[in-house]
């Protein structure tokens, strides 16, 4: 055998091993043929935040309306709350609302009306005559007569309501009366006919009931410190400081018992107006003796 026979041969079977890798590769690159192919580079859906399918898509856009309604209920309940507690706030310490549960203040105030107090004097503020204030009953000045025949689960919502300042007090522990004397000063009445004297000035009083005396009854007294002198504008009809004076303080009201001045008239809505002090009543009363000297 020459050396040309020995090489083609070798040749030979070198073109089949190309040919054969060639196939090879093409079987692996394609998609019939059953072989493992390399990933392609997509995406995960997983990272990318897109739902794993439809079924779970949709189970999302179910949801949805009870998301939004949960954080909805949860901003109407933080609102509900804020506002209690506001009032709550408000009553404690600015002002509070309450009922009139007697004709003594007529015509002023009729049974029943509702009145808005500020609670800024006598704490902050100075009381003036004149002032009508509420105040809590020093000792049992009206009988505690008042029975409640509500159905029990409204007493409680009501007393829930009044405790908030979302509805006035109703308790009987409460008076309202008008401030005719302030600490160390001298009120006094000569009886039936007779005008109110505060530090020896005769006042005339537009506010009382029509056809009512200034005061049926003579009385003279000297305001303690600390205490002021009330009466009733319904002066035939109303148990008020005249009617107390062998109490302690001789009759007179202690500052602390005061919680307010009432400043409007809220119910009923016929009668909705503020209340003004009768200032020019009192303005040629002096200043009493005592603290004229000091």
């Amino acid at each position: 055998m020459t050396g040309l026979d020995s090489v083609a041969p070798a040749a030979a079977g070198a073109a089949d091993a190309a040919h054969a890798g060639e196939a090879a590769d093409a079987a692996q690159a394609s998609p019939a043929s059953g072989r493992h192919r390399a990933p392609e580079d997509k995406p995960s859906e997983a990272k990318s935040g897109v739902p794993h399918s439809r079924r779970e898509a949709a189970e999302l856009r179910e949801q949805e309306p009870k998301r939004k309604f949960r954080r909805a209920a949860a901003d109407i309940g933080f609102v509900v709350v804020a506002a209690l507690v506001l009032s709550f706030l408000l009553k404690t310490f600015l002002i509070q609302s309450f009922y009139i549960p007697s004709g003594s203040m007529e015509p002023t105030f009729q049974l029943n009306d509702r009145v808005l107090v500020t609670k800024l004097a006598p704490k902050l503020l100075d009381l003036h005559r004149g002032d009508v204030v509420v105040f809590r009953d020093p000792n049992h000045w009206v009988a505690q007569t008042n029975q409640d025949s509500r159905n029990p689960l409204v007493r409680a919502l009501h007393k829930a309501a009044e405790v908030v300042g979302l509805a006035p007090s109703s308790s009987d522990e409460y008076l309202i009366k008008r401030v005719i004397g302030l600490p160390g000063d001298r009120v006094a009445c000569g009886g039936s006919g007779q005008p109110v004297t505060v530090n020896g000035v005769a006042i005339s009083e537009p506010y009382i009931a029509a056809g009512a005396a200034p005061s049926e009854e003579a009385f003279d007294v000297v305001v303690p410190d600390g205490a002021i002198w009330v009466m009733g504008d319904n002066r035939d009809h109303s148990a008020d400081s005249r009617k107390h004076q062998s109490e302690a303080l001789g009759g007179a009201v202690a500052l602390s018992n005061v919680v307010g001045v009432a400043q409007l008239r809220t119910w009923p809505l016929s009668r909705l107006g503020v209340l003004k002090n009768p200032a020019d009543v009192f303005a040629a009363v002096p200043d009493p003796v005592a603290k004229e000297s000091q």
